[in-house]
């Protein structure tokens, strides 16, 4: 394990010992795009905490569901996919919550500065009622 900018990094080996696979299964999911760990200089892999488990998710699709590594493309595909759409809606639910907020304000505020002060029911005649 070794250290950069504070997080902790992974080297092949290690990694391959850890979940019990070879480091060719590795190099493989790295060469179909599925992981993409960063290199030191000299080119050696390592493996952060978000690449373990991206790798822990592989293994569970392949080794417990039996998806094949086209499937687990995707599958991570969506994923990632969904989890963008997600934010997208979290950040418009937060606009229009601003929006609304906004528009409660100045409404209170075009009411606070009526010249008339009077329910909406005041201003509204039950049906049959001669205007006075």
């Amino acid at each position: 394990m070794s250290k950069k900018s504070g997080k902790a990094y992974f080297m092949i080996s290690a990694v391959a010992q850890k979940y019990d696979i070879h480091p060719q299964t590795l190099r493989l999911y790295e060469r179909e795009g599925l992981l993409k760990p960063s290199r030191t200089e000299g080119n050696t892999r390592l493996y952060s905490e978000e690449d373990l488990e991206q790798l822990e998710t592989i293994l569970a699709l392949t080794r417990d569901l039996g998806v094949n590594l086209a499937g687990v493309e995707i599958i991570l595909n969506m994923r990632r996919k969904m989890e963008q759409m997600q934010s997208e809606v979290n950040e418009f639910m937060e606009y229009v919550k601003r929006e609304l907020a906004r528009g409660i304000d100045d409404w209170e505020h075009r009411l606070g500065t009526a010249l008339v002060k009077s329910s909406p029911t005041d201003l509204v005649r039950a049906s049959g009622e001669k205007p006075k």
